[in-house]
């Protein structure tokens, strides 16, 4: 399939569930699964995990959700919950829901 008729596809299931695979290893390579978002010539955008708050990196003080970043930066939550971009010519295959 070339990046014209995957581009093509991708846009026919945006807003719907899918999990991309990419031409990569360790834990990227089990795919990502997330709502469609956005697609274009260079990459798509998946949000996954609605509604959940977003994972403390290391060397931050997070409570219920809250962060700081020990820069006068704090936040709490993440209404979309987690977004990944992934580069069209990094993608292997894609599953959708055949309905």
């Amino acid at each position: 399939m070339n990046e014209d008729c995957l581009i093509a596809a991708l846009c026919n299931h945006i807003g719907e569930t899918v999990t991309i695979f990419t031409s990569s290893g360790g834990a990227s390579g089990n795919g990502f699964t997330g709502v469609l978002a956005s697609v274009n010539n260079n990459s798509i955008k998946l949000i996954g995990q609605f509604g959940g708050e977003p994972a403390c990196p290391l060397g931050s003080s997070c409570t219920r959700g809250c962060y700081s970043n020990g820069y006068g930066k704090r936040g709490c939550g993440n209404i979309l919950g987690s977004v990944t971009v992934i580069p069209i010519d990094r993608i292997v295959s894609f599953t959708h829901n055949a309905v």
